[in-house]
This record gives structure tokens, sequence and C-alpha cells, in this order.
């Protein structure tokens, strides 16, 4: 089943133009990215798909993994992207839902927890070629473990 959904997923990949790097309603991109924060100086990585609802706004799901010293961590961001300048270099804000799921004993099932919250920040997509952008932000989160961070990765333009 994760073979056919894999291959769905970079047949409807492939079939986008990829040339489409504006901020105006029904483009999107393909994020891949990987994070790193300033209190626990955790690292992980993940990827997301932003998408242009409206011309300047885009909703962003993310799924992120997160390499703790003890346990394992994942996170699933929902945020909603202000694109406040248009170009080569675009800057933008972001506030969203944020939920954090932490396992400090793996392979103990009474051990995972669960923490939602907020989270706000401010970023930038660079654009490199007509098919890739280097896309950072710094973001602080409310929930557990209220963490600042950077995160910083490529985009591609579906």
């Amino acid at each position: 089943m994760k073979k056919v959904l894999a291959i769905i997923f970079f047949a409807t990949l492939l079939s986008f133009d990829l040339s489409a790097q504006s901020l105006e309603q029904g483009n999107s991109r393909f994020h891949a990215f990987g994070t790193y924060g300033l209190k626990w100086k955790n690292v992980g990585y993940g990827g997301g798909i932003e998408y242009f609802f409206v011309d300047n706004f885009a909703l962003k799901p993310s799924f992120t993994f997160i390499q703790p010293n003890v346990g394992n961590q994942s996170n699933f961001s929902m945020d909603l992207r202000y694109y406040i300048s248009d170009g080569p270099s675009q800057l933008f804000f972001l506030a969203g839902y944020s939920q954090t799921w932490e396992n400090t004993q793996p392979g103990d099932a009474g051990f995972r927890k669960s923490y939602k919250g907020a989270n706000v920040g401010v970023g930038t997509y660079i654009r490199l070629t007509d098919w890739v952008g280097l896309n950072t932000e710094f973001r602080v989160q409310s929930q557990h473990p209220r963490e600042a961070g950077f995160r910083f990765g490529f985009s591609f333009p579906l």
C-alpha cells in the first residue's frame, strides 16, 4: 500500500507545472526542510505542501520528525502564511496550529504524550532557479517544549 501511495504522490508531483513561483491563487509548493530548536537543541526533518488559496495567502500543512536525546517526537503544523513581498525574494509572516507527540520511553505504550498549541513566525522564500527555492523561517511554538527554532530547506513549485 505504501508503494502505491508513493507512486501516486510522485506521479502527481511530476504532472504539475514546475515553473510557477508566483504568489497567485491556485499555485502550490512542496517543502523539504530541516529544523533546529534553540532551547533543547533538537534537530529534525520534515516536509509539507503550501497552497495559495488567494493571492499572497497560503495554507501550509507540514509534518516534522524530531530527534531528541531521549525517545522520539513528531509534530504536525497547519500554518497560515501571508506574503508581504513578491519577486525573487519573498518575505512572509506565519501563524497557525501545532500538535506535538512525544514518547520518552519508546516501546512502552503508556508513555506517549500529546501537546496542542499555536505557533507564530517570520520567514523568507528565495528563488534559486525556476524549479527550486530556498525557504527559511524562524518560529516560536506555544506548546511543550515551548521552543523557538529555525526551519531551513528547499521548496519546489508544483
